[in-house]
């Protein structure tokens, strides 16, 4: 059985000008693994991506606004933000949670030669080998 170190890496070879790969555990902001090709993604940078990443699925909020739409619909309203494409001046960031894994989220990193496209295609093909190799 392939690791989620594997799969990051996978990633990597699948998207055209990806840049790197990481599961990071949305309930403590820590990287689950981390898979990438660019010298100054350091520790301290991939650190602060991560707890980005947490911050826009489960920042406070986020949170308030759920509380909100809970209050208003009469139904809880939790964790509702599966996925999430950001951009940047030189990049695209691909963000999604993992089905049935609440607190997994999936961030892919590429430049913009990348097809977004095959960007999220490859995300999403990714995810089913990524469910079974996180934690509950």
């Amino acid at each position: 059985m392939a690791s989620l170190d594997d799969v990051c890496q996978e990633l990597l070879k699948s998207i055209n000008d990806a840049l790197g790969a990481a599961v990071v555990d949305l309930s403590t902001g820590l990287l689950l693994s981390v898979s990438h090709n660019v010298p100054y993604f350091t520790q301290s940078y991939l650190d602060a991506v991560a707890a980005a990443a947490v911050d826009m699925f489960r920042g406070s909020n986020v949170m308030t606004v759920e509380e909100m739409l809970t209050s208003q619909r009469g139904r809880t309203t939790k964790h509702s933000i599966k996925e999430v494409q950001m951009t940047t001046d030189g990049t695209y960031h691909f963000m999604a949670t993992v089905p049935g894994k609440e607190n997994s989220l999936l961030v892919v990193i590429t430049g913009k030669k990348a097809n977004l496209g095959m960007g999220w295609a490859a995300v999403r093909a990714a995810l089913p080998k990524i469910t079974p190799l996180c934690p509950s």
